[in-house]
């Protein structure tokens, strides 16, 4: 039986400041091919070279990754300022609409970090640039200037997960440790979004969507990073080969009858 084809969503790089490409972690090709069990496809940031109804026919699943490029403001109705930082609208054009297509067409989907917000985004929330300038909010950042991964992606945020929700019934706990490396968050909840765990200051850090046919997680955490070896981590990313799998026996079988 073929293993499932999990999509990887891309971010606009610009290699040697001259030559365009597109960029992925190596961390998160390893946690679908390894820990989800699946083929990872990379997915282009440019909406000109993807056809979403013809790429979400060959997938099973998708994943959004983190990316140091913000969701540009004006899809939740905000003016562009310099606190928004780094924009990549391409990756808007292609990962917004994939999140909607996704969830009707029961596609499982697993948003990382910038992930979680475009999925927020995607049906009708906000982000707020910075969280920590909040009242009541701290620092979510990784420690500046420091090149060591296992300080910068160190668990140390703890997440108080939803009693009786989703997230919380999976992984069998009301309390996970995460890493934190994000400025930008959640302020408004988007339409079907439901929170299912936050930190000590109640910054949401895990969603799923309500009524989703298939598997719908977005955490503001990387959970790319030790994928295997992190229990929480390798949850997720079971949870999304399993989920994977299911699709991808329905869409074999939706082919073989002849199914659009």
């Amino acid at each position: 039986m073929p293993r499932p084809v999990i999509g990887i969503q891309c971010n606009r790089f610009v290699a040697e400041e001259v030559i365009e490409a597109q960029m992925t972690g190596r961390r998160t090709i390893d946690a679908v091919a390894e820990v989800a069990g699946c083929t990872p496809l990379l997915i282009p940031a440019i909406p000109e070279a993807v056809d979403l109804p013809d790429l979400l026919d060959v997938l099973d699943g998708v994943v959004l990754t983190g990316g140091r490029a913000n969701v540009h403001p004006r899809h939740y109705g905000e003016e562009l300022t310099d606190r928004h930082g780094e924009m990549d609208e391409g990756r808007d054009a292609v990962a917004l609409p994939m999140v909607r297509a996704c969830i009707d067409r029961g596609i499982p989907i697993l948003g990382l970090c910038k992930g979680i917000q475009e999925m927020n985004v995607a049906f009708g929330g906000t982000l707020h640039p910075e969280i920590a300038e909040l009242p009541g909010k701290h620092r979510h950042r990784m420690i500046k200037g420091c090149k060591d991964p296992e300080v910068i992606f160190e668990l140390r945020e703890h997440v108080r997960l939803t009693p009786g929700g989703v997230m919380a019934t999976m992984l069998g706990a009301e309390e996970i440790v995460t890493n934190s490396l994000h400025g930008q968050a959640i302020l408004d909840l988007g339409d079907r979004v439901v929170v299912e765990g936050v930190a000590a200051d109640d910054t949401i850090e895990a969603v799923s969507i309500a009524e989703a046919r298939s598997f719908a997680i977005g955490v503001q955490w990387h959970a790319e990073y030790n994928a295997a070896g992190d229990p929480v981590s390798r949850v997720l990313f079971s949870r999304l080969g399993d989920a994977a799998r299911e699709r991808g026996k329905l869409r074999r079988a939706g082919m073989l009858a002849g199914a659009a």
